[in-house]
């Protein structure tokens, strides 16, 4: 019998971790994408950056900044994802097994791991930014 029933939820565990799979392979390619566009920011504002820096601001100024902003990108895909969940409720209540589509343990740490990697993810542009030489950001064209 423990066979039987081994063998009838071979096809729903496949499809577990496939989704699963494909899910981490999203999260990876969105890090990849929010690291590539703080670190476009950043570089877009290296003049801005070398003037505070020539003018006396201390590297944790640069890193509160560039963190600043980041935070607020956070903010920003947090306040359109959640009303982004409701709107698509009936759909995601079929793909489920065992939550609710406003289940708010999963939504919440969905939320909070999106928030962690969008913030890791400007860390690594803002401690490059914190650490720029004010002459060659001057330079920087």
């Amino acid at each position: 019998m423990n066979e039987l029933m081994g063998e009838s939820l071979t096809t729903e565990r496949l499809i577990s971790q496939l989704s699963s799979f494909f899910g981490l392979l999203a999260l990876v390619l969105a890090s990849i994408g929010l690291y590539g566009v703080m670190a476009h920011n950043v570089a877009s504002k290296t003049n801005e950056i070398g003037i505070s820096v020539a003018l006396g601001a201390q590297p944790s100024d640069i890193l509160r900044i560039v963190l600043r902003e980041t935070v607020i990108i956070v903010a920003i895909g947090v306040a359109l994802g959640l009303p982004s969940i409701l709107a698509a409720k009936r759909w995601i209540s079929g793909q489920l097994f065992g939550l609710t589509p406003l289940d708010p343990l999963a939504v919440g740490v969905a939320a909070l791991i999106l928030a962690a990697v969008t913030v890791a993810a400007g860390y690594i542009p803002a401690r490059w930014a914190s650490r720029v030489d004010p002459m060659v950001a001057l330079r920087y064209e």
